[in-house]
This record gives structure tokens, sequence and C-alpha cells, in this order.
């Protein structure tokens, strides 16, 4: 599965080395060279890492970076800040707003391609964690008021989504059991109602999950998100 990183630079010959090296490795590299318009973007779209320059205008990389840290789907991804200045108050400053990394200008590209490939380790690791894998399996609900069976649409180390509510709302509990292909026994996690959608589909996060189930997902997300 392809990773996406946001790169964000004003300088193009440092946004051109970055894309083009990325692109190299097998990323995916939304290049910008404007904060503005990647402040619009961290809260549309699924991001696996960003590069953020600390001296971009309008909205300075610091900014920019604790955004990303406060944003819906992007608070945990790996961030590494490109600065000309790699003084210790520079750097300072850059872990106290979020990054995980400080890389100085200019860039070494020996440098950026060792931290490119260790990046990556973490990266999968998150995106384990929010991809939704399509599948269809019966699932097993029981409410205080209610039990039903449902089909699922699809599921994620978070939580599952679910063809019918049964008549559950928006912040009711359900315990539920299904299975997994390939996956021996039954999951039996304790869960509660986070989004109605149309058709009546609910989206049900995972509050309670055992070592066993953990597991479970775990091999099944694994088995077919391959690092």
């Amino acid at each position: 599965m392809v990773m996406k990183i946001l790169v964000v630079d004003n300088d193009p010959d440092a946004l051109k080395v970055v894309k083009d090296l990325a692109e190299s490795l097998g990323y995916e590299a939304v290049a910008l060279n404007s904060s503005l318009k990647a402040a619009e973007l961290i809260n549309l779209q699924k991001l696996d890492g960003a590069f953020i320059n600390a001296s971009t205008p309008y909205m300075d990389g610091f900014v920019l970076v604790r955004l990303l840290r406060y944003s819906t789907s992007n608070t945990a991804v790996p961030i590494v800040m490109l600065s000309e200045f790699g003084d210790a108050q520079a750097m300072r400053k850059a872990f106290e707003a979020g990054v995980t990394f400080f890389l100085s200008k200019p860039i070494d590209t020996k440098k950026l391609r060792a931290l490119l490939n260790g990046m990556r380790g973490q990266m999968l690791k998150d995106k384990r964690t929010y991809v939704r894998l399509p599948v269809r399996t019966i699932v097993n609900c029981s409410a205080m008021t209610t039990q039903f069976k449902s089909l699922s649409v699809n599921v994620s180390r978070r939580g599952i989504l679910l063809e019918t509510s049964g008549g559950l709302d928006v912040g009711q509990q359900a315990a539920l059991q299904f299975t997994l292909p390939d996956i021996e026994g039954h999951l039996t996690p304790g869960a509660i109602v986070v989004r109605k959608e149309p058709s009546d589909r609910i989206a049900a996060e995972f509050k309670v999950l055992g070592p066993q189930d953990n597991r479970a997902l775990e091999n099944f997300i694994t088995g077919v998100v391959k690092g």
C-alpha cells in the first residue's frame, strides 16, 4: 500500500528534492508551496507523514505542525521540519510544536533518503490503525434494549461500519460478535456508535478490545496491508 506524504515548502528547489526522492522510494508526495493550501488539505485527507518548511510565509511551519497535531486524522503522523536554522533554539521550538524529526537545509539527500526509509515503519503502523478494509461478515449486536444481526461493510483497528443500526443511535453502546476471513475464533469487542449514515448504516468504535481481539485484528489487517 502506497504511503502518502505532504511536502510544504515555498522554496521550489527544496520542494522538488523532497518530492522527487520520496516518489523514487515509492511514496505518493503531495507537494505544496503554500502553507495556507496545506492547512486546508490536512483536515480533508488522511496523510502518512509530512515535511514542512519552518519559514513558510503567511503561516509559518510551526503553526502548520500544530494544526496537523490537532487535526481529525493526522494527529500521530511523523512530521519532519525543514529549516535553514539548525541551532538548538530552532530545534527546541520545532519539537515543542510537535515535530518528530528535524532536517537542516540545504537538504542532504543521503540524510533525506535515510529519514524516508526510517519513517516507513512508523507510517505503516499508523496506516494499519486507520485503514478500513472491506469485509462482509455477519455481526451479532447486543445492547440493553435490543439484539439484532447486521452485516459489516468494512473494519479497521478502531471500529466497524455496519449496514443496519437495529435502532441504535449515536452514543449507544453494544456488545459485538463476529468472525474475520482466515482468522480463527470469534471477536467479541464492546463498541459505541459514533456516526450514523444514510440507509441506516452506523459506524461503531471499539471501546473494549481484549488482547485476543486486538491480535486478531492486527493479523487480519497485516495480512492485507503489507509493509
